[in-house]
């Protein structure tokens, strides 16, 4: 019988370790572009994604408010930074798969599936980037307590495709875009050259992700025949209460497709 690409995005979602996590769903997206490159792709197929992905015992998931606090410029402060980062990166693995499974009903173009396979993929090897920069500090992912927020704009977002395009890739990654220069700069001075170059890796390729976002949301209203940035302010305001947080690195969300307009008009008090 032949395999579906939702069933191996459905496998990743439903694998708690997190690298094995990663490592399976590095294989399940070599199977899919090897596929695509021999011009025979699997079907896409369909698939009943869990609500929430699989997780491993540890970290525990806390509320936000209520993760321990670290000074950034110590080194228990560095340590919680690379955690943190390690369980972004782990929860966008599952973002990416759960884009390709819970959305087989609207009709896409393979090139959309191509986008958000390869982003899992970077993921993936984003997570064993920082994953292997705590094994270097005598710890690994899973040492210190998380957050369990990082699921909320997949389940609020689970019924629209256009909105989870709007929030996850082109609000919360592009966040990234935001603060990674920061973290670069941080560990730098503190001379971490491992976490420095992984950091630096993520930095570059994450721009791709929000630029997927941004092209997919776009085509999208096209289709539809709405206009992008006023379907985006209005997604963003019922999925995102509160809008994006200044400052922006202007200069990475326009290489990703995102002009000023879309995001400006979102914070509050403009």
């Amino acid at each position: 019988m032949t395999t579906t690409l939702a069933a191996l995005a459905t496998e990743v979602l439903t694998c708690p370790q997190g690298r094995g996590k990663a490592e399976l769903s590095r294989r399940h997206a070599a199977t899919w572009l090897a596929s695509r490159e021999a011009g025979t792709p699997l079907p896409i197929g369909t698939a009943q994604p869990p609500d929430a992905p699989a997780r491993p015992a540890k970290p525990a998931l806390l509320d936000p408010r209520d993760v321990p606090r670290r000074r950034p410029g110590t080194e228990a402060g560095r340590k919680a930074i690379l955690h943190a980062v390690a369980h972004i990166e782990l929860n966008a693995i599952d973002l990416h798969w759960d884009v390709v499974a819970r959305f087989t009903g609207t009709p896409m173009p393979l090139g959309f599936y191509d986008d958000w396979v390869r982003a899992a993929d970077d993921e993936s090897r984003h997570f064993m980037l920082m994953d292997d920069c705590l094994r270097e500090l005598g710890m690994e992912y899973g040492s210190l307590d998380a957050h369990a927020g990082m699921w909320r704009a997949a389940s609020d977002t689970a019924h629209d495709l256009p909105a989870r395009l709007a929030v996850v890739p082109m609000v919360l990654e592009a966040r990234g875009l935001d603060v990674t220069p920061g973290m670069i700069d941080l560990f730098s001075k503190a001379g971490a050259t491992s976490a420095v170059s992984a950091l630096q890796t993520i930095y570059a390729e994450e721009v791709s992700h929000v630029a997927y976002g941004a092209k997919w949301f776009n085509w999208i209203c096209g289709r539809d025949g709405l206009d992008p940035k006023e379907a985006f302010h209005t997604l963003v305001r019922r999925y995102f209460p509160g809008g994006p947080k200044p400052p922006f690195n202007e200069e990475k969300r326009a290489e990703a497709g995102m002009p000023p307009d879309f995001y400006w008009p979102l914070v509050e008090g403009t």
